[in-house]
């Protein structure tokens, strides 16, 4: 077969028509063996587990895939740096060990090496330096008990002042006197690592249902709103599995969460130049923190993030408050030689991090930063059998579904096997080496993996579909029709701001809003 006509994975494709099909099938129906509450990393991970072992499974969300905190990452799969230096030296282990799962076995088209540079600046000062370049290569020493190649990884170095400023021109050059290279985990789109996530789920027979909200959750099913319908019916299952996040605690009593705000800014990325690499910049007065520089390719950089804790009711969609759009750019203004103003800030954008509150009930609440609470992710069963999994991170979204499933299987005494999916690849995923013999754009490869010559001939059939969404950002017509289609979209917000990131710059959205109407309706017809 051509690999330019090679059509989606077997049973992948999410659409409009399949949703329908399969939320009829399932409220009402037969007891299926679990359901899974939230469609973020964890819910899709979840829902591919169990799907992976053979249960039937039925998995929902209110809004869209990865419509809370699994699209406001700063993109990257971290090897756990940060929780070796803060003495979580469990916590960092899972994290390289999961960051090597993604890049070398499930996901290898979407996660790849990222490069970043801390500049030396007269603001870094030797010890600093030193105990940054200690971390590094405990880095690597993690890289290493993780078993994640060289060739995946390779090893930080030091850099001369006339290296650091080719890697990064727009740092000030008064006082540098160096710089030191290090590499991390990078996803390409962390919306796009949930598509895949609920395509490959969906491959195996997961019913995967978006704008469907629960009601009432109980330890034998829900009872749930279809959201575009308004009909209410119930979904019945031996076991439920409830991966909503911050909104954990709204469905299930006793469950309580510390929401974290990060935030992150959006650069055009003339505005800071040429960046091969990204960049660490040391937060005035933290010895382990930093604010990332990471240009994207596709024309904007984004800067991120802060840790502050969020009080009060939580939103569908976090504002990114002035407050910390100001302090990312005084970070960032202590290394650029060019200021940068607020003018520049064409986007911003805020995820809440779901951390787990361990303060015992009846005494004060935990008084500590979020940013020094742990990332360690917990798998709590309610008196009536609701499995509830919080707190982690991106990174090891695969082994906190593992321990979900695992938890549900015992509780509920299913008969079912291991996990499956630190071996099991990713709907697209492809060694280097086969993806780059594919007839694709690199930029494609790296959103869509094997798929990515299916996208460009719908092209070839349809010339109008190359053209550009946007004449300055590299996404065309023939992407938002293959969302439609094949990733489950079903409205414009769905293509812009989640199977696309166009939506991160407001004035790009609204310049895009026509566009993806008039794909939605196409594709309308051409179903008709």
């Amino acid at each position: 077969m051509n690999p330019a006509t090679t059509p989606p994975a077997s049973g992948s494709s999410l659409s409009a028509a399949r949703r329908s099909r399969e939320l009829e099938g399932s409220v009402g129906g037969e007891v299926v063996d679990v359901l899974v509450v939230g469609l973020g990393a964890t819910g899709t991970g979840a829902a591919l587990d169990a799907a992976a072992r053979g249960l039937r499974v039925v998995a929902v969300d209110a809004h869209d895939l990865a419509f809370g905190t699994s699209r406001w990452s700063s993109k990257l799969i971290h090897g756990g740096l940060r929780y070796l230096a803060s003495g979580h030296l469990d916590v960092a282990h899972e994290s390289a060990v999961e960051r090597g799962v993604l890049m070398e076995r499930t996901a290898p088209h979407l996660v790849r090496a990222q490069p970043f540079l801390l500049p030396l600046t007269p603001l870094v000062s030797r010890g600093q330096a030193a105990l940054a370049w200690a971390g590094f290569r405990a880095g690597d020493t993690l890289r290493l008990t993780a078993r994640t190649a060289r060739a995946t990884l390779p090893a930080p170095r030091r850099l001369s002042a006339v290296e650091a400023h080719r890697m990064a021109p727009s740092v000030r050059t008064d006082g540098l006197r160096g710089g030191l290279l290090s590499w991390d985990g990078r996803v390409t789109d962390d919306a796009r690592l949930v598509t895949a996530l609920a395509r490959t789920a969906a491959a195996h027979g997961a019913r995967v249902l978006t704008r469907v909200r629960v009601l009432r959750l109980t330890g034998s099913g829900a009872v749930v709103r279809d959201e575009l319908t308004g009909e209410e019916g119930e979904i019945r299952a031996r076991v439920v599995i409830n991966a909503s996040g911050v909104w954990a605690g709204d469905l299930v009593d006793g469950i309580r969460v510390r929401p974290s705000r990060g935030t992150h800014i959006v650069l055009r990325s003339e505005r800071l130049g040429s960046l091969p690499s990204g960049l660490h910049i040391p937060i005035p007065g933290e010895s382990n923190r930093f604010v990332l520089v990471l240009p994207q390719g596709d024309g904007r950089v984004y800067v991120g993030l802060t840790d502050e804790p969020v009080d009060g009711d939580v939103p569908d969609v976090p504002e990114a408050p002035e407050s910390d759009i100001g302090f990312l750019l005084d970070v960032l203004g202590s290394v650029v030689n060019t200021p940068v103003h607020r003018s520049d800030v064409v986007g911003a954008f805020a995820g809440l991090r779901p951390l787990l509150d361990i303060t015992p009930a009846g005494q004060p609440e935990d008084t500590r930063r979020t940013s020094d609470i742990s990332r360690r992710h917990a798998v709590i069963t309610s008196q009536d059998g609701v499995v509830t999994v919080v707190g982690g991170k991106l990174t090891t979204y695969r082994r906190m579904a593992e321990d979900a499933v695992d938890a549900a299987a015992t509780g509920a005494r299913l008969d079912t096997a291991p996990s499956r999916t630190a071996g099991l690849p990713l709907v697209g995923a492809a060694s280097p080496r086969v993806l780059d013999a594919l007839p694709a754009p690199r930029r494609l490869l790296r959103r869509y993996g094997t798929e990515a010559p299916a996208v460009q001939s719908l092209g070839a059939r349809h010339p109008r579909l190359n053209d550009r969404v946007l004449p300055e950002h590299p996404v065309t017509r023939a992407e938002l029709l293959w969302a439609v289609r094949h990733e489950g979209a079903l409205d414009e917000a769905d293509l812009l701001d989640r199977r696309t990131r166009i939506g991160l710059v407001p004035e790009d959205r609204a310049a895009a809003l026509d566009t993806a109407r008039d794909l939605l309706a196409e594709a309308a017809d051409r179903k008709g």
